[in-house]
Order: structure tokens, then sequence, then C-alpha cells
């Protein structure tokens, strides 16, 4: 069996994680990592480089595990080369329209590209599009964590004055969410000042945000998170018809695996871009199709 070529671009907390699942997978060879300082991870062996070209392999699929605002660019570099890519790009309103840039320049350089390849969005949007063909007129609530939201982190971590940030995901139920940020501030840094900013952040500025100065945000930091996610709607002339699908997980270690398993979907789809929704779940899988079904049908 030809084993798969994948890199991972980004070695933070998602790409860490991603080097443990590709590593795992039987149908994979994991080629290299890209990232800005290119030295060598702690028991790392395979090639560490600041640019995804000057990997000694051509990698089939790229995973960037990049900040979502950094998405875009990465993908249409490794696009262009004919590398196929998978990111966990998480700013639910503009998916659509990284789609569509993405589409153009897959095509163009005969590759594919998984967008929002997480757990949300990702596999929570494939289950909530199963509760809605299951029960097409009715209402769906999702209720995220507790836990520590990874794109909010980051977006707060970038905030000028900011040492250290933690934003935490409260769920107040029927899909209603506080943030809870945690900040932990550099030398001189006017906290009113940072709180203004982070709070005009699009991460932030249409959620009910509340901005918390800490002296050590280390001590709060748990990767955990979950969610809770019911439909109540009708089947046909059928009423409360009731679904629910619920996980506690750690957050890093999911969305990487998610990535890794559409990184096989990649390879499977003719040139373009694609959401979750857009490619058969067997795609997903390692193994001959008949195995699959045989084994899950």
């Amino acid at each position: 069996m030809e084993k798969l070529k994948v890199a991972v671009v980004g070695y933070g907390n998602i790409g860490g994680y991603a080097v443990e699942a590709i590593n795992g997978a039987a149908d994979m060879e994991l080629v290299g990592i890209v990232r800005r300082q290119a030295d060598v991870p702690q028991g790392v062996n395979v090639p560490v480089v600041d640019d995804i070209s000057k990997l000694p392999q051509k990698p089939d699929v790229a995973l960037l595990c990049a900040p979502t605002r950094s998405v875009e660019g990465f993908a249409l570099q490794c696009l262009k080369q004919g590398i196929c890519t998978v990111d966990s790009y998480d700013i639910h309103e503009t998916i659509y329209e990284l789609k569509m840039s993405l589409d153009a320049a897959a095509k163009e350089g005969g590759a594919a590209a998984v967008i929002s390849a997480g757990w949300d969005p990702g596999t929570d949007s494939v289950v909530r599009a199963i509760m809605l063909a299951s029960a097409p007129n009715g209402l769906t609530h999702t209720d995220f964590g507790p836990g520590m939201s990874m794109g909010h982190t980051v977006a707060a971590k970038a905030i000028n004055g900011v040492k250290n940030a933690l934003s935490m995901t409260m769920p107040m139920g029927y899909g209603v969410h506080r943030r809870d940020v945690y900040i932990e501030l550099e030398s001189g840094a006017d906290f009113e000042k940072v709180k203004e900013e982070l709070m005009a952040d699009a991460y932030f500025a249409t959620s009910d945000t509340h901005v918390y100065r800490v002296d050590d945000v280390s001590v709060l930091i748990d990767k955990g998170h979950g969610v809770s996610m019911t439909r109540r709607g009708g089947a046909g002339k059928t009423q409360n018809q009731f679904f629910q699908w619920k996980m506690t997980i750690d957050n890093p270690a999911l969305t990487s695996q998610v990535m890794v398993a559409c990184a096989r979907a990649a390879k499977r789809q003719t040139p373009g871009a694609y959401t979750m929704l857009e490619f058969p779940l067997i795609d997903l899988l390692p193994g001959g199709r008949e195995e699959i079904i045989r084994g899950l049908v």
C-alpha cells in the first residue's frame, strides 16, 4: 500500500496533535513540518523547514494547523503547487467566501482543499445536516463548552498588549453562549485599552464577552471542551421527533484527528474546495469501500 504523504504546517496546539495522529495512521507518512522558526521540536525525526517548497519530499496533502486568519495565505501557496490542503478555519460567517477563494486556486493547481475540517465547524456540521434531513421542520440548538476555544484564544493573544490569554466558551442554554476571556498583560499595557480592542475584534464583537485581568493565565488552561446539540421537529406530519448529539473531548486532539481523516478525503476528490458536507463520509476512512461497507452497514 502506497502511503499518503502528509505535511503539517504550523506546530502549535493542533500541529503537535496532528503529528501524533498522522504517525498513528497506517495509511499515512509524515514527510515534514513547516513552521516560522525551522528549529526541530523535541522527539521529531522528520525535516522541519520554514517553507513547504523546501521539503525534500513533496507532500500529497498539507494540514494547515496555523491560526485561522493565516489559513487562506498558506492554502493558496500549497494549492498552486498542486498540494491538497486541509484546514480548520473557524470563522463561520466567512466560510463560504474562503471556499470560493480556494476553489479557483485548487482547480488551477489540480488539487483539492477541504476547509473548516474540525469538530465545529466540521463533524458537527454533518450531524446538523443529518438531523435536518430527519426532521425538516423544527429547531436545532447547539451548546458548546464549557471549555477553551482555540480560535478565540489565538485571537485574544494577538491583541496589542496581551502577553497570554485564554478564552472560555460558557453555555447558557438553547444555543446562547458567553465568552469569558482571561488576559495576562505585557508590562506597561493599559487594561482598558486592551479590553476595548479585544471586544471590537470580529471573534468577540457579537458575543456576550467578559474580560478579566489575571496574573498568570497558564494556571487556568484546560483544553477540554464539549458540545450538546439537540433538534426537536417534525418528520412528515409526525411531531416531536427528538435528536441529541453530545460529546466531551480534548479540543485540539479531536480537531487534528478530524483533519487527518479529511486528508484521505482530499485525495479522493476532484480538484476544487469542499466543506465536510460535500463529499461522502466513506472518504474519511482508511481501506477499500467494500470492506468499509461490509463492516458498517
